[in-house]
């Protein structure tokens, strides 16, 4: 990929002091990354393969953190957000206090260093922080490399990894992520057709740890 200016945490800091000053002025919590269907189809597995509503999860890169909301109105309790901007965990503390979800745990912390403590997880989700890695005008090859790492240290052996990307193709994805894991499901996510070819804007896929 091209490195973007999608790829740095000055980017990122800046977009969430702007929808962190949006929500405080009209209680507008932001863009959610690939709709809501996205979230739809995260929570629509879960429940499909019963996953107990007291597993611990981890939102990876979590923005304003709604999806940590809705993952709480859908019953689950153990639930954690990350992002390495600071703005972005101000956002989604106060999307949360705003929602009355007072279980959510939020922590700055750059996933590609991540501290001792982040660890044990039955789930990681990811949507669309994998992506925003591989544009990183640094050494995007080398952080997509921390990224696969950092993943196989805070995800529990046989733990569940949910990535949405718009990036990557299925196979992109199964070539990143092959150290350590092996894929279970792809998910259904809406089809485009171009010049008589079928495809896919998004792609959708659970890995599982080995």
């Amino acid at each position: 990929f091209s490195p973007s200016v999608l790829g740095t945490r000055e980017h990122w800091d800046a977009a969430y002091e702007r929808e962190l000053q949006t929500f405080q002025d009209i209680g507008d919590t932001g863009e959610i990354w690939f709709g809501e269907e996205s979230m739809v189809r995260i929570i629509r597995w879960l429940e499909k393969h019963k996953v107990p509503l007291d597993s611990s999860v981890l939102d990876i890169g979590t923005g304003n953190g709604v999806l940590l909301v809705e993952l709480a109105k859908s019953g689950y309790m153990n639930l954690t957000g990350i992002d390495y901007s600071p703005s972005a965990i101000q956002l989604s503390e106060k999307v949360r206090e705003k929602e009355g979800m007072s279980n959510i745990k939020l922590k700055v912390e750059d996933f590609l260093a991540p501290s001792a403590d982040l660890s044990g997880f039955d789930i990681c989700i990811d949507k669309g922080t994998f992506d925003a890695i591989s544009l990183d005008p640094g050494d995007a090859v080398g952080k997509r490399k921390l990224y696969v790492g950092s993943l196989g240290r805070v995800l529990k052996p046989e733990g569940f990894f949910l990535i949405t990307s718009c990036n990557w193709t299925k196979e992109e994805l199964l070539n990143e992520f092959r150290e350590g894991f092996e894929i279970l499901e792809e998910l259904p996510t809406p089809k485009f057709c171009f010049g008589g070819r079928i495809g896919n804007s998004v792609t959708a896929l659970v890995f599982q740890r080995k």
